[in-house]
């Protein structure tokens, strides 16, 4: 059989190497383990602050959203109280407009009214008058003959005021 003189432990050199590893672990922290931190640490304050600053901005957005939701709820508020006013004032113009129509109308009326009474009047005016003239033709031409003058002209009378009445 073979012996495994490849496989054996070399104290020494085992130590020596224990010791190089040990001296260039000190020479690393001696000059890489402060700056690797130092960078390490401003990376996070780099990164604290940008979570900070977007904590902020979202804070901020939250803010301006609920200030953007509590405008638009007073325009809203606000469209809806000018709507209601403007209905408001266009029912009141519109009952004014039918109010101002109602009273033109009955002044119309009442115009038209009168003038048909004075038609009236005059058309029993006339038709009295056309009466009268004709009766007092006929009554002339009948009486010439019969009737004397002054009684001719108490029966006219008398007729006229007979006419008078009837109609009234």
């Amino acid at each position: 059989m073979q012996t495994l003189d490849i496989i054996s432990i070399n104290l020494w050199q085992t130590l020596i190497s224990l010791a190089n590893l040990l001296i260039i672990f000190l020479i690393l922290k001696k000059f890489f383990y402060k700056p690797v931190n130092k960078v390490l640490a401003e990376r996070r304050a780099l990164l604290d602050k940008q979570y900070a600053d977007a904590q902020k901005a979202e804070d901020e957005a939250r803010a301006n959203k609920a200030e953007w939701e509590e405008k638009m709820q007073g325009a809203e508020n606000e469209a809806e109280s000018i709507l209601k006013e403007a209905t408001v004032r266009a029912e009141r113009r519109g009952e004014k407009i039918v109010e101002e129509a109602k009273e033109k109308a009955g002044v119309i009326v009442r115009t038209a009214e009168v003038e048909a009474e004075l038609e009236r009047k005059k058309a029993r005016e006339g038709i009295k008058r056309e009466i009268v003239d004709v009766s007092s033709c006929l009554s002339e031409k009948i009486l010439e003959r019969e009737i004397k003058t002054s009684d001719h002209k108490k029966l006219i009378d008398s007729f006229i005021s007979e006419i008078g009445e009837g109609d009234e």
